[in-house]
């Protein structure tokens, strides 16, 4: 009887596993959170995945997250083998649901009241024709001023607010000896500076007519020059050893006093921490001069392909939830260094720089005044981004082209396709 009793409950047990098995399934998933506390973040997404009985599998592509990894999944789609989903953001989500192969999550997100809780500028780049094709991670600011308190106390100078401060600034650490921007000669480097000057000297309707609605007018008018010739400007206070430099580099040249500032995203923030210095303290993050009252966001997001298996849709729709729970936005931010792109989050785990950008990001989010990082990705096509990006890099490494030629080369460049 005993041995009957045995044998029914693990034919019992098999048919549960096997209904189980029948209902979960694989989540394949390209991303690149491979430093510290992304790959931290990216272990615990699987372990919530794996503990509903999901298979996680990554898709690994040499190279990183470049070009390379963009050309396999490509090849992936068309062949009608798409993973469940890849690490894409800002107009790209537009491109790849404009060919049909991204999959509609409504039902998750409306379950996730996910329009309650992300602003509608950040929803607007989840959606293609009003549907959800893409869950948002986190949301980095990008305006940020990074400073040196010993360093600007040395030189007898204070954090600047305004672009005219900044100059007074410079220049009294200049006097002190002391580097005063700590930059890295790169493209996308100079280009973040550029959005800085260009959203603090011209303010947000400018940024966007400029730099996300690319308007020809504005491109060609009085106030871009005004940014260029401002944003050059910063380049006499910068060493002659940026070029090339690395942004984790420049930021450790202001983590030990070499430098008085640095504009970077808050990704630099991760490099103080790393380095055991304490925000307030040690070193100071602040919007970048004329940006107290603007945000510009950069944001990490995860398209979802269309699958033909039903278990692995049940996996995708689990995985687009796992993403957007509270749990996993805290986890993964805490570890990025970014914050929740879900607003009203309790902020008590998080450093005060962080404090400080989710209360502006849910006040900017309000007044209408978060704009996408056109330096990042967030705003414009992948083509006209390139093509602006080289021709700020040539105008910042120029000792003969003029403000006026760059507008005019830029103008172009934002027609590039």
């Amino acid at each position: 009887m005993t041995q009957l009793k045995q044998l029914s409950q693990a034919a019992a047990l098999c048919a549960l596993m096997a209904a189980g098995a029948a209902h979960a399934g694989e989540v394949e998933v390209l991303h690149w959170w491979t430093s510290g506390g992304e790959a931290k973040a990216a272990t615990a997404l699987k372990a919530t995945l794996q503990k509903q009985g999901h298979t996680w599998k990554d898709f690994a592509v040499a190279g990183g997250g470049g070009d390379s990894a963009m050309t396999v999944l490509k090849s992936r789609v068309v062949s009608g083998n798409a993973p469940a989903a890849a690490q894409i953001k800002g107009p790209s989500l537009q491109e790849w649901a404009a060919e049909g192969v991204l999959t509609n999550v409504d039902a998750v997100a409306a379950a996730g009241k996910w329009d309650e809780v992300i602003p509608p500028v950040v929803a607007n780049i989840m959606k293609y024709k009003g549907h959800y094709i893409a869950a948002p991670v986190n949301v980095h600011r990008v305006n940020w001023l990074w400073a040196n308190p010993e360093a600007l106390k040395k030189a007898g100078a204070k954090l600047p607010t305004t672009w005219d401060e900044f100059f007074v600034t410079a220049e009294a650490l200049k006097k002190a000896g002391i580097i005063p921007v700590a930059h890295g000669g790169q493209n996308w480097q100079d280009f973040t500076v550029f959005e800085s000057v260009a959203l603090g000297v011209g303010g947000v309707d400018f940024y966007k007519k400029a730099l996300v609605q690319l308007d020809p007018a504005t491109l060609a008018g009085p106030q871009m020059e005004k940014v260029l010739t401002t944003f050059k400007r910063i380049k006499d206070y910068t060493d002659k050893n940026a070029p090339g430099r690395d942004w984790n580099l420049a930021t450790a040249m202001v983590i030990k006093g070499e430098a008085g500032m640095q504009l970077m995203g808050d990704w630099a923030k991760g490099e103080f921490i790393a380095a055991g210095k304490a925000p307030g303290k040690d070193f100071t993050c602040t919007a970048a001069p004329g940006t107290q009252k603007a945000f510009t966001f950069n944001i990490d997001s995860f398209a979802l392909f269309k699958l033909k298996n039903a278990a692995n849709e049940k996996a995708q729709q689990d995985l687009a939830t796992a993403i957007m729970s509270p749990e996993f936005q805290e986890l993964f931010n805490l570890n990025k260094g970014s914050i929740p792109v879900r607003t009203g989050m309790k902020m008590d785990k998080f450093d005060d720089c962080a404090k400080q950008s989710a209360t502006d990001f849910a006040a900017d989010a309000k007044s209408g005044t978060l704009v996408p990082s056109i330096a990042h990705g967030m705003a414009v096509p992948a083509a006209a981004e390139g093509a602006m990006k080289d021709v700020v890099s040539q105008f910042w490494n120029s000792d003969k082209m003029t403000a006026k030629d760059a507008q005019a080369r830029l103008a172009a460049a934002a027609k590039t396709k």
